[in-house]
């Protein structure tokens, strides 16, 4: 090799640059749906029934309210005018409540919502602006 031969150094250098590209959109709605539905529940009703129970009896003390067997009792009572005064049981009121339930079946209105998501494309090929 002789001196005056000289090889030439090339030196590569590389730059890396980023920039967005929408590649695509995407678009979330959200839409309801209403439909009927049969709702069942119990319901209970309460029924009284009255008695009127004819005592005509002398007592000394006027009786309290008392409950038997699930009636409830309520003593009425009067004070007779006689020589000397008496307390008489008039009459006693007997009340007996009795309790039914009943299944009934309600139309409603349910309303259930879902998600609808649209993916759109790009308007242009990303590669194709470099060109």
């Amino acid at each position: 090799m002789q001196d005056d031969d000289v090889l030439p150094i090339v030196t590569e250098t590389a730059t890396l640059q980023k920039r967005d590209v929408v590649t695509g959109r995407v678009r979330v709605q959200t839409q309801t749906q209403a439909h009927e539905e049969l709702v069942s529940a119990a319901l209970e009703q309460s029924d009284v029934e009255v008695t009127r129970v004819p005592v005509d009896r002398e007592i000394e003390a006027a009786p309290s309210v008392r409950t038997e067997g699930g009636v409830t009792i309520v003593p009425v009572v009067e004070e007779r005018l006689v020589v000397e005064k008496r307390l008489v049981l008039r009459e006693e009121i007997h009340i007996r409540q009795t309790t039914t339930t009943q299944s009934v079946e309600v139309p409603v209105t349910l309303r259930k919502q879902y998600a609808v998501v649209d993916r759109d494309a790009p308007a242009t090929n990303p590669n194709e602006e470099d060109r």
